[in-house]
């Protein structure tokens, strides 16, 4: 690691910013990881899209359908490239989050010391899945503190209704004051989102994975992470970069050009928004990505593929959306 454990929230305040995008995992024929497709989509996220950082092995990627050894690859191959992309000519390194979420402590504790061994910059952890009602603050304050007593490594909290709760601001507030919280993806309201910068965000980074809200909320709260999803490598290419032309200029204090760079988008959202298909997600985002030129992909089971007809409509709708490539 790049840091001491006591020194990850001053280190996170410094180096986590920018953009980072949650990876999809290219799969083949045979349903077998494809390390080939998955180094090439590795190399055009860090140096054609200059994406601040990657998300590594969480539920875009997903990790619930992949072994131990799979989730350990999958995160040793994304550090690998960041290792052998560098610098990027002064840009900076693309650094790497791991995502080290699960049911089982053990398999979350043994993720997160295999991350701080090959030289993740941070993992995130979900929070727990609490059976019979047992989402009380005590338990998932302890949770995270069991974490942070067993790890150096800078950790990011991550909170989302699938789940079966919402974490109140005032929960992840006190979560934050521990040594080596950095950060959290909110997955959550504007409101709960706002209350919480108010709260900690002297502390760790807040961040949400609407790439919807994202300006406004560089704007209204002063965030300077996009902290995580698939937008910015699905509504950008080698010749169009419109997400991180209009967050450049809003960090620049721009905001009125960024709002009109921002809102050119709006014919790539529609587009791809209302060409997914109801509970195929990822089957979806991974046709979208072959349209690109990126290594979409097969999903596995449970998730299901996208028929021949769907597919053709993601294509048409891609093709009229107005994107370059």
């Amino acid at each position: 690691m790049q840091y001491k454990k006591a020194d990850a929230k001053a280190y996170a305040q410094i180096n986590l910013k920018g953009i980072w995008a949650a990876n999809l995992t290219p799969f083949d024929n045979d349903f077998k990881l494809d390390e080939g497709a998955y180094r090439a989509n590795l190399k055009h996220w860090m140096l054609d899209l200059k994406l601040s950082g990657l998300f590594i092995a969480g539920k875009q990627a997903e990790f619930y359908a992949m072994t131990l050894d799979e989730r350990k690859r999958i995160i040793d191959l994304a550090v690998e490239v960041s290792n052998e992309v560098g610098d990027r000519n002064g840009l900076g390194r693309c650094e790497i989050m791991s995502s080290c979420s699960d049911t089982n402590m053990d398999v979350v504790l043994d993720l997160a010391k295999h991350s701080e061994k090959v030289g993740a910059a941070y993992i995130v952890v979900h929070s727990p899945l609490l059976h019979f009602g047992a989402n009380t603050d005590d338990t998932i304050f302890e949770y995270y503190k069991y974490l942070c007593d067993h790890l150096d490594i800078g950790i990011a909290m991550w909170n989302h209704p699938d789940c079966g709760y919402i974490m109140s601001p005032e929960l992840c507030a006190s979560i934050a004051e521990l040594n080596n919280i950095v950060a959290i993806k909110y997955s959550t309201d504007r409101e709960r989102c706002k209350r919480l910068t108010e709260l900690a965000g002297h502390m760790i980074h807040v961040s949400n994975p609407s790439e919807d809200e994202w300006l406004d909320n560089m704007i209204e709260f002063g965030w300077k992470l996009y902290l995580c999803s698939t937008p910015p490598f699905l509504l950008q290419s080698k010749a169009d970069q419109r997400m991180n032309e209009y967050t450049a200029l809003a960090l620049a204090g721009e905001f009125d050009k960024a709002r009109v760079v921002r809102d050119s988008l709006n014919p790539v959202r529609e587009a791809f928004k209302n060409s997914k298909p109801h509970g195929k997600p990822q089957a979806h985002a991974k046709c979208w990505q072959d349209l690109l030129g990126q290594h979409g992909g097969l999903v596995r089971r449970p998730l299901l593929q996208l028929t021949e007809a769907e597919r053709e409509a993601v294509a048409v709708a891609f093709d009229s959306c107005g994107l370059k490539v």
